[in-house]
């Protein structure tokens, strides 16, 4: 995993970061940039604490699903992340 981050998710919040998106089909046909969807699956990096009655139930580290439409994209040290709702995560596996 990369550096610790600098930033603290508030509440119920957790950056993500996304899994890379698949280059090639399973029939070895290449896919351009522009037709590829959107990974829905990535790696926790950061959590918040918590609502008041509702603690976070995913931890750093922890890889996710989540919605296709998910979140915020957010820039962080240069790194391509995702700030989102711990309600947006689908599952954790």
């Amino acid at each position: 995993m990369a550096k610790k981050l600098n930033v603290t998710p508030l509440h119920d919040r957790v950056i993500v970061k996304a899994d890379a998106a698949e280059e090639k089909t399973a029939g070895g046909i290449i896919i351009p940039d522009t037709a590829k969807e959107k990974p829905q699956r990535g790696t926790v990096v950061a959590v918040g604490a918590g609502k008041k009655d509702e603690p976070v139930t995913v931890k750093a580290g922890d890889t996710v699903l989540y919605g296709k439409y998910s979140g915020t994209e957010i820039t962080i040290d240069g790194q391509e992340l995702l700030i989102m709702r711990e309600s947006d995560i689908l599952a954790i596996i």
